[in-house]
């Protein structure tokens, strides 16, 4: 069972969250998880000026995803921060390179997933998650979010990410906050979840 976590990260939250989904993958007997960064698509100096390149440098070992290794997958969990409620750039242009994954149907029936981040407590997780969905559903994949049996989105004693949807990280306005246990949490039962998923129609494939 291989599980693909296909990501951007800039200031290293969503990076954290796919650690926390590769641990819950490989708690599924005989998975194995791989994580993958998608290209970057900003200049040098640009990143310098936004105070993402000492992040970028640690990020700089994960391996870079590319279009040809997605069909390999049994399931593909992808990972990207807010951007006005929308994915990122960088994961939209990565998507927009698999049309001939699409016109061969490469991608059908395979389970696919979403987690994200945000700087805010609202700033568009759920909306980030549930677009990133549609491009999915054009794949023809089976959309798996992070379903009510993960008891910790339901938590009231503190400020969490997590919905629905699937697993999410608040990050702070200034990216001050790193993923609580909590989050962490979601996100290893969001990669254990997927995988039982992908492991069931894997056994049953009719």
């Amino acid at each position: 069972m291989n599980v693909l976590i296909v990501y951007y990260s800039m200031y290293g939250h969503v990076h954290r969250m796919a650690e926390a989904i590769a641990e819950g993958v490989e708690q599924v007997k005989g998975a194995k998880a791989a994580l993958r960064r998608v290209p970057e698509t900003l200049p040098r100096e640009v990143l310098e000026k936004m105070g993402a390149t000492a992040a970028q440098k640690k990020l700089a070992d994960v391996p870079l995803a590319t279009v040809d290794e997605l069909p390999n997958a049994d399931a593909i969990i992808f990972g990207s921060p807010t951007r006005f409620g929308n994915m990122c750039g960088q994961m939209r242009q990565f998507l927009d390179a698999t049309g001939k994954l699409w016109s061969s149907g490469a991608l059908v029936g395979k389970v696919g997933s979403v987690f994200t981040s945000s700087a805010t407590q609202h700033g568009g997780q759920e909306s980030t998650i549930l677009s990133f969905h549609v491009t999915l559903l054009h794949q023809g994949m089976i959309v798996v979010g992070l379903p009510y049996t993960f008891a910790g989105q339901t938590r009231m004693d503190e400020i969490t990410g997590g919905s629905p949807y699937g697993a999410s990280t608040i990050a702070g306005g200034k990216g001050e906050r790193m993923p609580s246990a909590n989050e962490l949490d979601g996100a290893r039962f969001q990669g254990r979840h997927v995988t039982s998923i992908a492991a069931r129609l894997a056994r049953n494939p009719e």
